[in-house]
């Protein structure tokens, strides 16, 4: 009977890994199929309905989508993840139109680099579009009118970069760098977006693209898990963690940046950003 038990415990924890990956992967469909598949087995599972919804919400099945949060909050009252992901789909209404299935940066281009890596929060946000848009979602960055611009990748505007920042990557976009961003979180707070310099041109040797002078709001950022999905994101999480989703590795080579710079929170009013968890899911 032992035995038993800690067969199904192992089979479900292994089936949370594959829909897990599944999520990682932008695969929602398969998602969708390895909860249910779980749910079967495991009724009151709440991280499987969590991720569920998760699955249905990237794909626009928002009707399903509430099914499960609800389903996971008939189960725990009190979780946090299906809590806030009900508040997020009451935002986008019942008419509102699906959406392409989001491209996520792999977990691996959020390790924290000084210097080459850092978070904004953006200004002027387009709040239907970031409604839609959950931790690890990628954007793209653009020029417009004067302005750096943040896009969800099928183009609608999210929002723009503030001033100081906009104004020095502009620069280095024009020399010849390259960016990568994705969504840090979206809440209450605002939009915070991480940006990655990927490739540095000649002609910019020696300049950082997130130097410490950039504002004077500026701090290191401490040492934790690099992104902390937005306080909602749900998916990907493991039963009994509710921390949320999307946990990035630590590159243990940048241990001191603590004291050189690290990662920067460049547009939060010199507040330390908070760590997304890829793992959206487990509180999320």
């Amino acid at each position: 009977m032992v035995f038993q038990a800690e067969d199904r415990t192992k089979t479900k924890r292994q089936q949370s890994e594959v829909a897990i990956q599944a999520a990682l992967q932008g695969k929602w469909t398969d998602a969708i199929q390895i909860n249910r598949q779980i749910l079967e087995s495991f009724p009151s599972d709440v991280d499987a309905y969590n991720r569920l919804g998760k699955a249905q919400t990237e794909l626009g099945k928002y009707k399903d989508a509430r099914a499960s949060y609800e389903k996971a909050l008939e189960i725990d009252p009190l979780n946090t993840i299906a809590q806030k992901n009900l508040a997020r789909l009451a935002t986008l209404g019942k008419s509102a139109p699906p959406r392409a299935a989001a491209q996520k940066l792999s977990p691996q281009m959020f390790i924290e680099e000084t210097g080459k890596t850092g978070i904004t929060t953006l200004t002027r946000i387009d709040t239907d579009i970031a409604a839609r848009m959950t931790a690890g979602d990628q954007v793209q960055l653009a020029h417009q009118k004067g302005s750096l611009v943040v896009k969800a990748m099928d183009g609608d505007f999210l929002g723009e970069v503030e001033p100081r920042l906009a104004a020095r990557l502009a620069k280095l976009l024009d020399g010849g760098n390259e960016y990568v961003a994705a969504i840090q979180s979206s809440d209450d707070g605002g939009v915070k977006v991480f940006i990655r310099e990927t490739f540095q041109d000649a002609s910019q040797t020696g300049k950082l693209s997130f130097p410490p002078t950039v504002t004077e709001s500026v701090r290191p950022y401490v040492k934790e898990r690099l992104v902390r999905n937005d306080a909602d994101d749900e998916g990907f999480f493991e039963e009994g963690d509710e921390t949320e989703d999307w946990t990035p590795g630590h590159d243990e080579a940048n241990d001191d940046s603590e004291e050189e710079g690290g990662v920067y929170d460049l547009g939060g009013g010199g507040k330390r950003a908070p760590a997304i968890d890829m793992d959206d899911e487990s509180e999320d």
